[in-house]
């Protein structure tokens, strides 16, 4: 039934192909043909986003999101997320396993690379592959020979300018062989499930955060956070991109601490963070309630397990952490 499918959507796009050929230019089929196999295939907001950004002479491949995943995205720019999802080339999904873990891919977006991981298995071909950790769970949807379109789970965020830099990217350039597959997988699970409830509860800023340090966070065990809402991260002096460059401040590596856990920590009580040498410390010790508040760092946690899952909790304060000396509490 799929091959089925997969024929007469080729038939298809062929005959629309053909019968605009003799009262249109080149580059326009081109352009046409591929808005038209995205929204064949459903990806009908990349396809109304204007193929005519990708280079017409170029075979192409694209990693395509699904409608939905954008719509948890509404301040993304759809055009500059298609040059960003799509690489020239042809990356067959047997292909993408075989490449060394942690390949770095040009985009058509000007100096934005994507990051190409796999799981471990003894078998090349039961190889999972991430796009800069979002899965590929329909590789090959087509494939022509000038276009390959493969589906992912989600969306990969706006790439960074320091996206095709290996060095900055210390988890994915220093290992030789990728985390141990199941953990490696539970944790890349459990981040995006935590990140998905913070973009639709007010806190898209530390999700945005959690991204841009999601091959950090994936090779942790366990992790607490402590989030930033969006509006008080802008009402703050530092703004967003303070809070981004501290987010390594703001989680406790490797330590999962529910609401009964902080509320149980004594005052003075030292919390390792992710910044080496910069602790947090237990200020004061309450039952969590308005007349009692827990605060860590003399900052009040205002909101308890706004996240909570087999390994990461996440709590909502009222100010981002500045540095503190315990030495006198």
């Amino acid at each position: 039934m799929a091959n089925a499918a997969a024929v007469l959507l080729s038939l298809i796009l062929v005959i629309s192909f053909l019968s605009a050929a003799e009262s249109t230019p080149p580059y326009a089929n081109y352009t046409s043909l591929t808005a038209t196999i995205l929204s064949t295939l459903g990806f009908r907001d990349l396809a109304g986003a204007g193929a005519a950004s990708l280079s017409a002479a170029t075979p192409t491949t694209i990693f395509a999101p699904t409608d939905s995943s954008l719509l948890t995205c509404p301040t993304c720019c759809i055009p500059l997320l298609l040059q960003e999802h799509s690489v020239p080339g042809l990356y067959p999904v047997h292909f993408l396993r075989t490449l060394a873990f942690g390949t770095k891919i040009g985009t058509f977006a000007a100096n934005r690379c994507l990051t190409v991981t796999t799981s471990s298995a003894a078998v090349t071909a039961s190889k999972e592959v991430f796009i800069n950790g979002v899965e590929i769970t329909k590789p090959d949807l087509y494939n022509n020979g000038l276009l390959i379109v493969h589906g992912l789970q989600g969306f990969v965020s706006h790439l960074s300018p320091l996206s095709c830099t290996v060095e900055s990217m210390t988890s994915l350039s220093l290992p030789q062989q990728p985390p141990p597959t199941a953990a490696f997988l539970a944790m890349r699970f459990m981040l995006k499930d935590a990140m998905t409830t913070l973009r639709t509860t007010g806190y898209s800023i530390v999700a945005l955060a959690m991204r841009v340090k999601f091959s950090e966070l994936s090779d942790l065990k366990t992790l607490t956070l402590f989030a930033i809402d969006d509006e008080s991260i802008f009402l703050d002096g530092g703004g967003s991109h303070a809070y981004v460059a501290e987010l390594g401040f703001h989680i406790l590596p490797n330590r999962l601490l529910t609401s009964a856990d902080l509320i149980s920590l004594p005052r003075g009580t030292a919390l390792p963070t992710m910044e080496p040498g910069r602790d947090l410390v237990v200020t004061s010790s309450g039952d969590g309630g308005p007349v009692a508040p827990t605060r860590i760092n003399y900052v009040k946690v205002k909101r308890f397990d706004l996240v909570r899952n087999q390994r990461i909790v996440v709590h909502g304060l009222s100010t981002p952490f500045r540095h503190v000396d315990c030495h006198g509490l």
